[in-house]
C-alpha cells in the first residue's frame, strides 16, 4: 500500500511540474510578434532592432543607431521568461559599466509589452507596441533630470 501511495504521489508531482513548466514557457509566446528585423531611417541616421528566438523562454536582440559610418548607439537585449515574469535585460555599450539593467514586465498583451524599473536613472519604462502594417513603436520614458521625458521610435519590419 505504501508503495502505491508513493508512486501516485511521484506521478502527481511529475505531472504538476510538467504542466507548470509549460505554462511558464508559454508566457513568452505573447511576444512572438517582436521577432524579425525592424528599421527606421531618418535624416539623422538608421535605427535598427533585430529580434530572434533563442529557445522556448528567451529572445535576444541587438539595437543600434548608425549615422553615416558611425555607430552612435549599440545595445544588446535579452527578453527572458523567468518563472511567471518576462524580463527585459538591456546592456548598453558605454553605459552602466557595460553591465545589464533589468526591467521586469508590468503588462503584456497581444499588442503591447511594458517593462519597468523605477530605480533606473533613465529610462524607467520601456514599451513596445505592435501597430498595423508591420509597424513597431518602441518608447522609453520616465524622469530625466527630475523632469518627465519620453522618446518614441517607430520602426517598420524589413
Amino acid at each position: 500500500m505504501f508503495q502505491k501511495i508513493t508512486l501516485i504521489t511521484l506521478i502527481i508531482a511529475f505531472v504538476s511540474c510538467q504542466k507548470k513548466e509549460t505554462v511558464e514557457k508559454d508566457k513568452i509566446k505573447i511576444a512572438d510578434w517582436l521577432i524579425g528585423n525592424w528599421e527606421n531611417t531618418t535624416p539623422d541616421g538608421v535605427l535598427s532592432e533585430n529580434w530572434q528566438k533563442l529557445n522556448d523562454s528567451t529572445f535576444s536582440a541587438s539595437s543600434y543607431f548608425i549615422k553615416g559610418k558611425d555607430t552612435l548607439h549599440f545595445e544588446t537585449i535579452v527578453l527572458a521568461q523567468l518563472g511567471e515574469t518576462l524580463t527585459y535585460k538591456a546592456t548598453v555599450k558605454g553605459q552602466n559599466n557595460d553591465q545589464p539593467v533589468f526591467f521586469p514586465s508590468t503588462s503584456e498583451s497581444e499588442k503591447q509589452l511594458v517593462f519597468e524599473n523605477p530605480k533606473h536613472d533613465y529610462p524607467q519604462k520601456i514599451t513596445y507596441t505592435k501597430g498595423a502594417n508591420n509597424i513597431l513603436t518602441a518608447e522609453i520614458s520616465g524622469k530625466l533630470n527630475g523632469k518627465p521625458s519620453s522618446e518614441k521610435f517607430v520602426m517598420t519590419k524589413k
